[in-house]
């Protein structure tokens, strides 16, 4: 895959869910924000790769949701059939707020499942999603995701600083949207993660900026309050994580090493 260079990158995103989603789709292309287009369902994803056929900004992650797991488990296996069509699969994960606690040992199933998948293909990053979950997904990794190719991305992190230590042994990244940081106890953790494993997101349209979904061109918002968190330049911060972006996909150069190389482009 050849991506234009971006000016921004945002690395969890559900496009197909905004109202005007061609028109998001377009807004990457013009504020030039390299974004993931992270889907819930397998059956969800041929959609999102027509949407964003012939974007350069765009990338678009194969997803089965947690959240989803009770009623869409069944999909499973059409999820391991389109898996060599993407690099890139997202959402996935674990749940275990109250909500979602009785499909808890079904989507430990599942994830696991989804990992060895991975694992044994390859080259695939992963954005992953672990609300109330940090250490069984922590060991499903650990256990499942035994492919050094294979990098998982800990989308809005909520666990503690042990956490964020094992999740860096492991070659854990982290991507973090502006309502992750309006919870001020989440700030120390936020200052631990090192700059080369720290990416943007916006989780849009689920996070909202002011009094709307925040978008994929809102990235430079995200990199002003991320830079007041970690006391950097957000014209720094920009440069780091696109710097950490480029590396995910060099060969030999992310943490867990061997990744295919991706050309950008620059416009």
């Amino acid at each position: 895959m050849t991506l234009a260079f971006p000016n921004a990158i945002d690395f969890h995103c559900h496009l197909d869910l905004y109202r005007d989603h061609l028109g998001v789709i377009r807004e990457c292309g013009e504020s030039r924000v390299a974004t993931l287009a992270v889907t819930t369902t397998p059956k969800a994803f041929a959609r999102n790769v027509d949407s964003a056929l012939g974007s350069k900004y765009v990338m678009v992650g194969l997803g089965l949701h947690p959240q989803l797991v009770a009623e869409r488990s069944g999909e499973l296996p059409l999820f391991e059939r389109l898996l060599e069509q993407s690099r890139y699969v997202g959402e996935v994960g674990l749940d275990a707020s109250p909500r979602f606690y009785a499909s808890f040992p079904e989507q430990r199933r599942v994830f696991d499942r989804i990992l060895r998948a991975c694992s044994e293909q390859g080259g695939k990053i992963l954005s992953i999603h672990s609300v109330r979950s940090v250490t069984w997904v922590l060991k499903a990794l650990e256990e499942n995701l035994l492919n050094p190719s294979c990098v998982p991305v800990l989308h809005w992190f909520t666990g503690t600083k042990s956490q964020v230590y094992r999740a860096l042994e492991q070659g854990c990244y982290f991507s973090v949207n502006v309502e992750m940081m309006k919870n001020v106890k989440a700030h120390p953790l936020i200052r631990l993660i090192p700059p080369d494993r720290l990416l943007t997101e916006s989780d849009g349209p689920f996070v909202e900026l002011g009094e709307r979904p925040i978008r994929p061109s809102d990235m430079p918002e995200t990199l002003r309050i991320l830079g007041e968190i970690r006391k950097t330049d957000p014209a720094i911060l920009s440069k780091q994580v696109l710097e950490t972006f480029r590396a995910l996909h060099s060969s030999g150069n992310s943490a867990r090493g061997g990744m295919q190389r991706t050309l950008f482009r620059r416009t």
